[in-house]
């Protein structure tokens, strides 16, 4: 069933900023669940526009890979957080709302494009960090996670720049 925006002001249907808020985002809320039991985890991430994906690595062993490995069906959030308005009781941001389901990347080659993904949206000087991952030997076992978008929605307060 897919429901309707209660606050269509609010909406964005623009799918370019829908993407400039994925890349703009520094951590996504991931919930999963497995047998009736919900778990959320916030995590850094990465969006790769062209495959319409979200990246994100981890240690090879945990509770979250317990979950999605039972259960890959997923819901996220990513928020830009405009901070609260003083004397407004209201909040200011813009979030992107999706679902999807996650796999775990095997290549090296695979693992390598969803790395750089990440670290060129998140660090401010990329390069010295990209040299020094992308041919270590940790990234065979580094587990990296794709959570392959299936529907994603946009909400934001007006005003708020992403």
């Amino acid at each position: 069933m897919r429901y309707h925006m209660r606050r269509a002001d609010k909406e964005i249907k623009d799918p370019g900023e829908i993407s400039r808020i994925l890349r703009g985002a520094k951590y996504m809320t991931l919930a999963m669940a497995r047998d009736g039991e919900p778990y959320l985890v916030s995590l850094s991430h990465g969006y790769d526009e062209e495959r319409n994906a979200l990246y994100f690595h981890s240690a090879p062993e945990g509770k979250k890979l317990d979950y999605l490995r039972e259960s890959p069906r997923v819901w996220g959030q990513v928020v830009v957080d405009g901070g609260y308005a003083e004397g407004e009781c209201t909040h200011r941001y813009a979030t992107v709302m999706f679902r999807g389901r996650v796999r775990f990347l095997e290549s090296l080659d695979e693992k390598r494009r969803a790395i750089k993904t990440m670290i060129n949206q998140l660090d401010e000087n990329p390069e010295p960090l990209l040299r020094r991952l992308l041919d270590s030997e940790g990234l065979k076992t580094t587990v990296v996670g794709e959570v392959q978008l299936e529907e994603a929605t946009g909400k934001k307060t007006p005003g708020v720049q992403v």
